[in-house]
């Protein structure tokens, strides 16, 4: 499974170099993230059958076996060594050190819940500072979940007699 995964995410990742595209021109072209179209090229994320045409119009080269790979389910996950690398480390350094106010007024906003990565959008932008320099704008998108009361009535597993 992980050999497949490998050999269509170096595919696609020579495809989209000799295009010379960005993930965010490739994002604009499809109408998706660049972030998605990221995770797309890393097989992360599930290509859509109606995605499929405007992202084969945008890379003619990806032949159809690519393509149809990239359309089924993935296999989701990550290398754990991937933590050292140092912007993936500042990520986690970052949700780390504001991880627990977020989750504060996330409750606090919305009551006794999480943000869905499943529900999610995400995307990277670069903006210039009130200073002039570039800065690196991260926005994370997932639909809000209320934990909920589990109540032994609503299961569905138990029987009614």
């Amino acid at each position: 499974m992980e050999d497949i995964k490998g050999k269509v995410v170096s595919h696609l990742q020579a495809v989209k170099q000799k295009s010379g595209k960005s993930f965010t021109q490739i994002a604009q072209e499809t109408g998706l993230t660049n972030v998605y179209v990221a995770q797309l090229f890393k097989r992360q994320a599930q290509l859509k059958p109606e995605t499929a045409p405007k992202l084969r119009a945008v890379l003619p080269e990806l032949p159809d076996e690519v393509v149809e790979e990239m359309m089924k389910p993935p296999m989701r996950s990550y290398n754990p060594n991937l933590i050292q690398e140092p912007t993936i480390y500042r990520l986690n350094e970052a949700v780390m050190h504001f991880g627990e106010s977020i989750k504060e007024i996330i409750n606090e906003e919305f009551g006794d819940g999480i943000m869905s990565a499943i529900d999610f959008y995400c995307s990277v932008d670069k903006v210039k500072g009130v200073d002039g320099k570039d800065r690196v704008v991260l926005t994370l998108d997932g639909k809000y979940l209320p934990y909920t009361e589990q109540k032994s009535e609503n299961m569905a597993s138990t029987s009614r007699s």
